[in-house]
């Protein structure tokens, strides 16, 4: 058996599929998640805590034993501000602090390009300014700034900002396109989508969060962006999954200012899941560079978007009956689709 290693958010989507790839891996794995870990397939070969990384008490009985920390837990853009600065800023600190006295080596921390913002040039590099959009991207920010104190108490902390990531247990916004598809419906999409946007394939992602666990902790002390080493625009990469469907449909276009001006009005009105930091920026160019992670971590992205896509889709049809009545607002269901849902068939 390898070293122990706690996964923070570990009954969600990184999380599962984390805590599979360090399984077959052979490392003893323990989670801390609010909500219950209920996959069959592995529940029993993990030590799984329900509790809250806002709570010391809960977080340092999960810590007990950890040689490593992978903290992936965080509150996503739709929950509220204070969920997310709460959970996503003082819950950072919380694990680094309970990692040091634990005695744990390393903490990876899951960031997000959503550091970055809304930029003016790509690809986008570790030491480009920070300007989050919304309190999910502030927030994110801040809990980078957390890790800086923890480094200087020689906790290895790698940062890890990842592309949004797709895979198996991925639904969230991407049930979206995954339901209309399977419906025989295109898609719209603001602007058409003809802008590049790299995505990130979450076994990719699980492969290189191993190699900070793994290598020099002097190299991995770091911030390095993750992302697809091949990626087409949007409307590319979506018209994959459509043409997978089988019924010929196409990503539609519909201008960005009047379809992001009634999204941003139907989410005030609570009738549409679809936030700004998804709307805002999925018509704006969007890459990273991988170079330092190639070079330092030696990573070699598997899949290109339209894999990622793919996989993800193949995954959803096999399993959405599971998922039949059930909304929330995390990414292990599907987002409620509001009064989109009564758009659809027009497409």
């Amino acid at each position: 058996m390898k070293s122990k290693v706690l996964v923070t958010g570990g009954s969600g989507f990184l999380g599962i599929n984390l805590i599979r790839y360090l399984l077959a891996k052979g490392y003893e794995v323990a989670s801390i998640d609010l909500l219950p870990f209920d996959y069959a397939d592995c529940k029993d070969q993990i030590t799984a805590i329900v509790g809250d990384i806002r709570d010391r008490v809960a977080l340092d009985r999960s810590m007990q034993g950890a040689n490593f920390v992978v903290h992936c837990a965080a509150a996503l853009p739709l929950y509220s501000t204070e969920d997310i600065m709460s959970t996503d800023v003082q819950g950072t600190k919380n694990v680094l602090a309970s990692a040091i006295e634990a005695g744990a080596t390393r903490v990876v921390h899951i960031s997000s390009t959503a550091v970055y913002g809304v930029p003016d040039h790509h690809p986008l590099y570790e030491h480009d300014p920070l300007i989050g959009v919304g309190p999910y991207g502030e927030a994110k920010i801040l809990a980078e700034k957390a890790c800086e104190p923890a480094r200087a108490k020689g906790l290895c902390v790698p940062i890890i900002r990842p592309k949004s990531f797709v895979g198996p247990e991925r639904l969230g916004v991407f049930a979206l396109l995954y339901d209309w598809a399977k419906d025989g419906k295109g898609f719209p999409l603001p602007g058409g989508g003809d802008n590049l946007y790299q995505l990130l394939d979450v076994e990719d992602l699980c492969v290189v969060i191993e190699n900070t666990l793994t290598m020099d902790a002097k190299a991995v002390n770091d911030t390095f962006n993750i992302g697809a080493k091949k990626f087409g625009t949007v409307r590319q990469d979506f018209q994959s999954v459509l043409d997978a469907a089988g019924f010929g449909k196409k990503i539609v276009a519909v201008p960005e200012g009047p379809m992001n001006a009634a999204l941003a009005l139907l989410r005030a009105v609570r009738l549409s899941p679809v936030y700004k930091w998804a709307y805002g920026t999925v018509a704006k160019e969007s890459f990273v560079s991988i170079e330092k992670a190639e070079k330092v971590l030696g990573f070699a992205p598997k899949y290109s978007n339209s894999d990622a896509l793919l996989r993800n889709y193949k995954w959803y049809l096999a399993n959405m009956s599971r998922f039949e009545g059930q909304a929330g607002v995390t990414h292990r269901v599907p987002w409620s689709q509001g009064i989109l849902k009564l758009i659809k068939p027009f497409f």
